[in-house]
């Protein structure tokens, strides 16, 4: 998973850039892959697991895979968006440190470690950012109609030059030290090197929970429906989607809310038993710690302005 695949008719590349601009606000959504959105003109108000944080020129937004996040332009914001395959971030972070690692797996726990953060703001200033144009430029041309496997070494020697400048920059830790980290690190012993396809257990967990959303899941219950132990589902569902299962079907849910939200006029009670949460207090502090404004917050913000509906 954690395609950068961005539209139905495109074939799949690990790696992709659009950019484009936004006069009105857009609705929180989460991208099953690395997302580094580049502000290039504008400024905006951004809500995601970081909370309301203001951006504009010289920023840079991190969002880990399936991330929440929305934004409310002031009056217009312009970005460049890199999308990257969560697998092949993993992939370029193994061979960064092939010496102290193992195997790949031990590159995919040191990312979940090291970048635990699953969204940030990384203030590289004007002057850093004016030069990554000239490279995202070239990125968002190749990607225009997909990005072809002739031209994929010059597309990935421009991402490296962005990500020259932003990854230093990124906050990083050797253990968690916020409420927003999420857990996800799996220890695992020594094993040769392996590429393996998404386990259709993690795939399968992943469906149950959008189909039956409203339903008091617990990671047993998934766990017996895949015929697996609790702890290798967990394990496998990580490696497939950066957060445990329980994480992600909150995420699920808070995404529900946001549209819920923004299309009906029902109470916030109502709309938080909808999605499977019986207490609409503990439904507001999942809502905020994941789109950083309260359930009652969003809903003005989203009724007093169309809306687009896919953040890039």
């Amino acid at each position: 998973m954690g395609s950068a695949r961005t539209s139905d008719k495109e074939e799949y590349s690990p790696l992709a850039a659009r950019t484009q601009s936004h006069h009105i606000p857009v609705d929180p959504v989460a991208f099953n892959c690395v997302k580094i959105i580049v502000v290039r003109a504008g400024s905006a108000r951004l809500f995601s697991e970081f909370g309301r944080q203001h951006i504009n020129v010289g920023d840079v937004v991190v969002l880990a895979a399936n991330t929440l996040c929305g934004a409310e332009p002031e009056g217009w914001i312009t970005t460049t968006t890199l999308y990257l395959d969560r697998d092949y971030v993993i992939d370029q972070v193994y061979w960064q440190y092939a010496a102290r690692f193992h195997t790949r797996h031990d590159a995919s726990d040191f990312v979940d470690a090291h970048y635990a953060e699953p969204a940030q703001i990384v203030r590289i200033g004007e002057e850093r950012a004016g030069l990554l144009m000239p490279w995202l430029d070239e990125l968002a041309a190749l990607s225009a109609n997909g990005l072809t496997p002739e031209r994929f070494y010059r597309a990935q020697a421009c991402l490296f030059a962005v990500l020259d400048v932003v990854v230093p920059m990124l906050t990083t830790s050797d253990e968690r030290t916020s409420s927003t980290q999420r857990s996800a690190a799996i220890p695992t012993s020594p094993r040769r090197r392996q590429f393996r396809a998404l386990r259709v257990e993690a795939r399968d967990s992943a469906e149950r929970l959008r189909e039956q959303l409203d339903r008091r899941w617990t990671l047993a219950d998934l766990a017996q429906a895949a015929h697996l132990s609790s702890s290798q589902l967990r394990r496998i569902f990580v490696e497939a989607f950066g957060k445990s299962p329980i994480a992600y079907l909150t995420m699920l849910r808070v995404q529900r809310m946001v549209e819920l939200l923004r299309t009906t006029d029902a109470p916030i009670a109502v709309i938080a038993a909808e999605v499977g949460w019986g207490d609409p207090d503990f439904a507001g502090r999942q809502f905020r710690r994941i789109v950083g404004l309260s359930p009652s917050e969003y809903r003005r913000i989203s009724l007093t302005t169309p809306r687009d509906t896919a953040p890039e």
